[in-house]
């Protein structure tokens, strides 16, 4: 499917300009330690949730996905956040779960993993994640053929009788063209037709949503006492992007329950989730999350919304706030028969995750200026909850110069990482100039859009034949960075 991009097309080149020697990266502020709520960081260096699709079909941990944390954590990176992990026993594909108690062996001895690859410097994190049901887009003929459920106004529409047969109706919707066919339609089962079902947390008249409040606090609970007993030594609370509690902060969040509409109730389940973990866990592990500090869509959340959801959020405990941007499903590109929507095709996901060609703010640091002002309301509440930054961060200079501005507490690196694992242990010992480093062409992106393993353009082809070597399936990419 098309992505957008940004009708200016400027290209842009990373940041090229000399790296520090070991003795100024080790009296930096970036490699200088953190407290995150019980936790003691190393540095202020941070690898956010990736999702790599190297789980089993039934969410098991896999000798690939160990394989995948392990190489990141060599490279000793103050915190490194396992992908976003499913907290429903559901199927989901190759995906992480936490749903049930069978995952907790698999999570204990990645856990282990980084441990023995870090030498005990990274400490790991879990995200854990929950998420409403998207449907493939069918064939019209498919959609109105099977999907459709027929209502009287269909009916009314065509000028048939309240009592004309399904079929009928059916078929005399597959004859009208697509203008006319929109018109017949309510709004919900056209895009249903154009882009695919997709649940959303206004459909109280859908028993399993409308008890969201009452159930999801309790299974998250669960959740973050699994990751607790494998080991983790915290939880991230997945409050960001498309998913279901980003979409209860969500200023298009309508619900008349108590749980939509005005800020303060738009927050009120995500705090009521992060009571329930914390009654959980206690204060053995550190409970924090990642969240928005802009939607980027039409009518979504702005800075100010966030500034609001942050000072709420840090006031209730969390240990620290990680802040994305972006990522919605609202403008996603309209998928293929057959496919997804996937939520980082549209503006928003542009903003999420841009690539060299961009607009004249650029590709990097886009995200610094939201996060600056989210954490000065964090400390104007009185509170010193330490926020994470992310956004195209690639060099040294960039980093600390974020944390000597006061834009963050701690940095974190994606792509970056992605490229070179070892970007962290390179860049401490004063050897930046052998870093890998990412060239934004967003190759990773899109093999995570075809829900394909994810790797880097800059090593997937690289020394194919190195002895022990995991392959993807058809022999040509390496699974495990150089």
């Amino acid at each position: 499917m098309a992505t957008w991009r940004p009708p200016e097309r400027i290209k842009y080149a990373p940041i090229c300009e000399p790296w520090p020697d070991a003795a100024v990266a080790q009296r930096s502020r970036l490699f200088s330690p953190v407290d995150v709520g019980p936790v003691r960081l190393t540095s202020r260096t941070w690898v956010p949730a990736m999702v790599p699709w190297r789980a089993s079909e039934e969410g098991e941990v896999t000798p690939a996905v160990l394989q995948w944390y392990e190489r990141f954590a060599r490279g000793r990176p103050g915190v490194l956040v396992v992908e976003a992990t499913g907290v429903r026993d559901v199927p989901s594909g190759p995906l992480l779960r936490i749903g049930h108690d069978r995952f907790v062996p698999g999570l204990a001895s990645l856990v282990e993993t980084v441990r023995r690859a870090s030498g005990g410097q990274t400490r790991l994190f879990i995200q854990i994640i929950d998420f409403l049901g998207i449907r493939r887009r069918p064939s019209r003929e498919k959609f109105l053929g099977q999907h459709l459920r027929i209502e009287a106004s269909h009916r009314d529409h065509l000028r048939l009788p309240a009592d004309a047969p399904e079929a009928l109706v059916r078929e005399r919707l597959a004859a009208l063209t697509d203008d006319e066919l929109r018109q017949a339609l309510s709004p919900r089962d056209w895009e249903s037709l154009q882009h695919g079902f997709r649940e959303r947390v206004t459909d109280l008249h859908v028993p399993a949503i409308r008890d969201l409040p009452q159930t999801l606090p309790g299974i998250f609970a669960a959740a973050a006492q699994r990751a607790a007993q494998a080991g983790f030594d915290g939880v991230e609370l997945h409050y960001a992007h498309a998913y279901t509690m980003a979409s209860f902060l969500s200023a298009r969040n309508t619900r008349d329950d108590g749980y939509g509409g005005e800020r303060e109730a738009r927050v009120r389940l995500p705090l009521e989730v992060l009571a329930a973990v914390r009654a959980a866990v206690g204060s053995r592990i550190a409970v924090g999350c990642r969240m928005l500090a802009e939607e980027c869509i039409e009518d979504g959340n702005t800075v100010e919304d966030a500034e609001y959801f942050a000072a709420r959020l840090a006031g209730a405990g969390m240990d620290f706030i990680s802040l994305s941007r972006g990522g919605k499903f609202e403008d996603a590109a309209q998928p293929k028969v057959g496919e997804a929507a996937y939520p980082y095709t549209g503006r928003s996901g542009y903003e999420c995750m841009p690539s060299y060609y961009s607009d004249a703010r650029g590709p990097f640091g886009r995200n610094r200026e939201p996060a600056t002002r989210i954490r000065h309301a964090i400390r104007a509440a009185g509170l010193v909850t330490p926020t994470v930054l992310a956004g195209g961060v690639h060099h040294f200079s960039q980093a600390e110069a974020s944390l000597e501005r006061g834009e963050a507490d701690i940095i974190a690196l994606a792509r970056a990482a992605l490229a070179d694992p070892d970007w962290f242990s390179k860049v401490r010992d004063g050897q930046g100039g052998t870093v890998r480093v990412c060239k934004y062409t967003n190759y990773c992106e899109a093999l995570d859009q075809r829900h394909r393993e994810v790797t880097c353009e800059l090593w997937d082809r690289d020394a194919l034949d190195e002895p022990g070597l995991m392959l993807t399936k058809d022999g040509k990419r390496r699974l495990v960075p150089p």
